[in-house]
């Protein structure tokens, strides 16, 4: 008897989970070339496997095929795979299951380079974990040094932090690392530049010797090497990188003179529909200034930059994800394994100046191998890097075509959603909201654009002498995060015609 009810237990637990909304949205070979295998077959925790499911997974991609059956030999890993393709579930997932929750230790330290990823980690080993009652504990610069300090008194399993806040914390022999067996570096090429190798370098004298060290990231420069042949014990090697940009990813430029770009993209926001979108500048005071001329176009904006406060941070970058504003411009803060998956465009107002940061930044749309649209505009001075970075990364960013099609950047549920609620608009004066996986149409702003292309040249050369708009200003810093119409917006919802985006599932 007591058989039989056990294996109608085995049997039933699955069907009791309270598993999200199926995404229904098409997807690249980028994460659909799989083996066939399930998270079942790694024979984890049932605890954890409530969890993965309860997140919206349902099998493993390949970087997660890959990884998780190696990392949980307790084998060192330098796993090298695309943005948005599963990576930060192919490391949490095994840290997980190897935490023993009766240990009131620090078993694990998942280190990257930014707050913002610290937190969005952070936040997948809670999910993932919710039902093993792992204690996660995140812990970043820019906080109160004393909050870290109470939290450590306590129990923690896994730390999820940036390097100068827990070198620190170790340092003071607060952060006791002394059985701490798995150290994760996530964004590792980004960890292990010069600005961050001394910190590594003496953080790893604070763990055991026995010890396993895992290194993600879409790129790994030379400087990886000396690291693996310094503090890595034969690790197993992952390379899905056969090409480096996502398939999903459509990629175009405009061609236009400084003064046009605004104007371009203005027109831009009339013609795509977008879901969400990111907007890259590359100096802070532009950043600022762009979000001040995006709302006063009438578009809700926020903006984000490494001169914020870390609370300004954390709220913009909260409020984005959960979609109370359509788009955000910002600076390469946040090119480094941030995952949106609302996000279906990116647009580079200022184009980067090498082909790893533009890698990044396009891979914040079209994540976990759903379609998106990256749009770069270009001007005279940016011609050299545009062939440069294509040639660098294997591929061709084609000229902006006069009508984008929408099959390029959104899902067909999306596509077919915003058709019929146009239609009952144009019928009977009632717009339709779509459902929780369409992406809305994204509405002409206050001031019309001039009909016609994007605002880019298409027959003339631009003179090397214009104007250049928008690159002074003095930056307000971490005085708040929008200014006073983005403020407006925001206590009185969005704009009335730029309503919130809608959102897929939670991939990692």
């Amino acid at each position: 008897m007591a058989s039989t009810t056990f294996t109608n237990d085995a049997d039933n637990w699955k069907n009791q989970l309270s598993l999200p909304q199926k995404d229904t949205r098409p997807q690249t070979e980028d994460v659909t070339a799989t083996k066939g295998n399930e998270f079942e077959d790694y024979y984890l925790k049932r605890e954890l496997l409530m969890g993965i499911f309860e997140a919206g997974f349902e099998r493993p991609s390949p970087i997660q095929e890959e990884s998780i059956p190696i990392a949980l030999t307790g084998r060192d890993i330098l796993a090298r795979a695309k943005n948005g393709t599963g990576k930060t579930a192919a490391f949490t997932i095994p840290v997980l299951e190897k935490v023993n929750t009766q240990k009131p230790k620090i078993q694990a330290l998942i280190l990257v380079p930014t707050r913002e990823l610290a937190l969005q980690t952070s936040q997948v080993c809670k999910n993932l974990g919710k039902h093993m009652a792992v204690q996660v504990m995140v812990s970043t610069g820019g906080t109160v040094l004393k909050d870290d300090i109470m939290r450590l008194k306590e129990t923690v399993h896994v730390v999820v932090g940036t390097p100068g806040r827990v070198l620190d914390l170790a340092g003071k022999g607060i952060c006791d690392l002394s059985e701490c067996q798995t150290f994760v570096m996530d964004e590792a090429d980004k960890l292990l530049s010069p600005e961050f190798t001394p910190v590594i370098e003496s953080l790893l004298s604070h763990f055991p010797k026995q010890r396993q060290i895992m290194l993600y990231s879409a790129t790994f420069p030379m400087v990886v090497k000396s690291f693996k042949d310094k503090h890595m014990v034969k690790p197993y090697e992952i390379n899905l990188m056969d090409e480096l940009t996502l398939r999903g990813v459509t990629q175009y430029y405009a061609y236009v003179e400084e003064r046009q770009k605004v104007h371009c993209l203005n027109t831009l926001f009339s013609k795509l529909q977008i879901n969400q979108s990111i907007i890259f500048c590359n100096s802070t005071n532009r950043v600022e200034l762009l979000a001040k001329k995006i709302t006063e176009l009438g578009y809700s904006c926020f903006f984000s930059h490494a001169r914020m406060r870390q609370q300004d941070r954390n709220r913009v970058f909260h409020d984005f994800r959960k979609g109370v504003c359509r788009n955000l411009v910002c600076s390469d803060l946040l090119t480094r394994g941030i995952d949106i998956q609302a996000v279906n465009v990116v647009i580079n107002f200022d184009f980067p100046k090498n082909a790893e940061t533009y890698l990044h930044r396009i891979g914040r749309s079209g994540r976990f191998g759903h379609l998106g649209l990256a749009i770069n505009l270009i001007t005279y001075e940016d011609r050299f890097n545009l062939y440069k970075i294509e040639q660098e990364l294997g591929t061709e960013i084609k000229p902006i075509p006069p009508v984008i099609d929408k099959h390029l950047y959104v899902a067909p549920s999306a596509i077919d959603d915003a058709e019929q609620a146009n239609g009952n608009a144009n019928g009977s004066g009632a717009r339709q909201q779509p459902h929780a996986m369409a992406a809305p149409v994204s509405q002409p702003p206050v001031q019309q654009p001039h009909p016609g292309n994007y605002g880019y040249n298409t027959h003339q050369q631009p003179h090397r002498g214009y104007q250049q708009a928008y690159s002074g200003g003095q930056s307000r810093g971490g005085g708040g995060y929008r200014n006073h119409h983005a403020q407006r917006q925001y206590q009185n919802g969005p704009h009335p015609d730029n309503r919130p985006p809608q959102s897929g599932g939670q991939r990692y």
